[in-house]
């Protein structure tokens, strides 16, 4: 771990922008966390989106945070690009507001359609900027922005082919103190064996539909396990029901804000394949089984997984392929085998990066010149 090592009176005032996704916020604020516990005479800025998610973490976490107008271009209709590209000037305006009232030292852009206009606004103006790519595949602003930052930080290997290769680093995906806190923490709270079903900060609905099913046709197998659920909003009373009614030991939840713990009790993890979910696991070292969401953009998804299969540390099935007979027979075959579970999450520790923030923080110090 490359330990940063700050005097006192060091300070840094950083602009970071981005969001949209969970898998977008969390690495912010993990590299927010770094910015403010190595340096705490430091001040941090949020840019972001309006949504009510992104907000709502922010002001958990006790950050300032302001928004700007922006759309998305990608994928859209015609009537959403007239929109988009018809609010991209006030988009522009009050990214330069931004900037010229907080006065950054360095701007850094997670990923986000809300990136484009403020790390552009941020180039023109002469500032330090930078990116942080979370996935194998980038996106269209990162993309874009990556012709015009200073550094691109990338999480996965898979993804320096698409930058000038002068401009990358790979230093991992930032995850949350908390977690990385409690993944080096020996042992955990094991009652039951306990199966952990994420489908990302929205949920998964094809994903909740398997589990409940998997688990309804084999009950009597799941009656010796605890499930932990991350349903997302539609789901989450079709899935309680589900649990009642098997008999099932159950949490169930909408949305779970202190990840640490759900993570802690843990045995196996079904989960989407985002970036920031991955970067999450491997930190904490927990065994998974990945089913790509499959319209993600440019399928990002199920290459971000390989990389954690291609380890040892993971398997990954395509939703068109998988049947809840199979996810079942999976689950079950991990848990049951003490040893191929040591296996697995030994691998999938080794994955882990627990100082990219520390890596990106020293990257956003030369690029200010201090």
């Amino acid at each position: 771990m490359s330990g940063t090592n700050l005097d006192d009176n060091k300070k840094l005032r950083l602009l970071l922008t981005g969001g949209g996704t969970g898998g977008h916020l969390f690495p912010a604020i993990a590299t927010a966390e770094q910015v403010m516990t190595t340096m705490p005479k430091s001040s941090v800025l949020f840019v972001g989106t309006k949504r009510k998610l992104d907000r709502d973490s922010l002001n958990r976490y006790g950050f300032s945070v302001t928004t700007i107008h922006s759309y998305g271009l990608k994928g859209k209709n015609l009537w959403e690009l007239i929109k988009a590209l018809f609010i991209l000037p006030l988009s522009f305006v009050e990214s330069f507001y931004h900037i010229f009232r907080f006065k950054p030292d360095v701007v850094m852009g997670v990923g986000g359609y809300v990136t484009g206009p403020v790390v552009a606004a941020s180039w023109l103006l002469g500032k330090a900027t930078l990116i942080h790519e979370q996935n194998s595949v980038p996106g269209l602003a990162n993309r874009k922005l990556g012709r015009l930052v200073d550094k691109i930080c990338l999480s996965l290997p898979q993804s320096e082919k698409f930058f000038a290769a002068e401009k990358t680093v790979l230093t991992g995906n930032p995850v949350r103190k908390k977690i990385i806190e409690t993944g080096k923490a020996a042992g955990g709270d094991h009652g039951k064996p306990t199966l952990l079903i994420l489908g990302g900060s929205q949920g998964a609905h094809a994903v909740n539909e398997m589990i409940v099913e998997a688990i309804r046709s084999r009950a009597d197998d799941f009656s010796s396990m605890r499930v932990i659920h991350q349903t997302g909003r539609d789901d989450e009373q079709m899935v309680a029901r589900a649990y009642r009614e098997t008999g099932i030991d159950h949490q169930v939840s909408a949305f779970f804000t202190d990840m640490a713990k759900i993570y802690k009790q843990a045995d196996i993890i079904v989960s989407r394949a985002g970036a920031t979910t991955l970067a999450e696991i491997g930190v904490m070292g927990k065994p998974a089984i990945l089913i790509p969401y499959p319209f993600a953009a440019d399928n990002h998804q199920e290459k971000n997984g390989s990389w954690y299969v291609d380890s040892g540390a993971a398997l990954l099935f395509l939703q068109k392929d998988l049947t809840s007979d199979k996810l079942a027979e999976e689950i079950l075959s991990i848990v049951n085998d003490e040893k191929r579970c040591r296996q697995m999450s030994a691998s999938m520790k080794n994955l882990g990066i627990t100082d990219a923030a520390e890596r990106i923080v020293n990257i956003c110090l030369t690029l200010s010149g201090k």
